[in-house]
């Protein structure tokens, strides 16, 4: 029998929720199970199983990502696009630190193509058609944007830039400043 009000939106989204307070790596089928106080079992009709939540939570990470990243970059160009872009991710980490590590979650080839994965590259794309990069050189810079985004909101997020100056904002408005110079004078074969 299934449970009134359960459904796999709800039950997503309150992994989701889980795991901003709990760690993503930590949300399992028991735990979210404990939460709504009704026997693991009962949620089966709606999950296949852990992996198939912490897949579902991924996705819906993704997704809101994209739709942040949409609207902060709707009307921007150059560095504006550039700092909106980079600034919902550190923004979206610092707010919901369990979505993010799920949007970072491996998925399979089936649930990557139909995840909003895609549109994150398309808007990473867009913003460097503004730097007028080709091919080979823009996928490198997809791949680097990437690195420094995550690997700078990831060590801020561990606590890493908390115990010495200056402030962790300055040094990140200085790696999007040395980002942009860096994206306008690309080094060319």
């Amino acid at each position: 029998m299934v449970r009134a009000g359960l459904t796999p939106d709800r039950l997503v989204r309150a992994g989701a929720e889980l795991a901003d307070e709990v760690g993503f790596d930590q949300v399992t089928v028991s735990a979210l199970a404990r939460r709504f106080d009704v026997k693991v079992a009962s949620l089966y009709s709606h999950l296949r199983n852990s992996r198939d939540l912490k897949t579902r939570i991924a996705l819906l990470a993704l997704e809101e990502l994209a739709d942040r990243a949409a609207d902060a970059l709707a009307g921007r160009a150059g560095k504006d696009a550039l700092t909106a872009f980079a600034n919902v991710y550190r923004d979206y980490a610092r707010e919901h630190p369990g979505r993010y590590t799920a949007a970072r979650h491996p998925l399979d080839p089936e649930a990557a193509a139909a995840s909003a994965g895609g549109r994150h590259a398309q808007m990473t794309r867009a913003i460097l058609r503004g730097y007028d990069l080709s091919e080979p050189d823009e996928t490198h810079a997809v791949r680097l944007l990437g690195s420094v985004f995550h690997g700078y909101v990831s060590l801020e997020s561990a606590g890493g830039f908390r115990h010495s100056a200056p402030d962790s904002q300055e040094s990140w408005d200085r790696v999007l400043d040395a980002l942009d110079a860096l994206l306008r004078a690309w080094p060319r074969p």
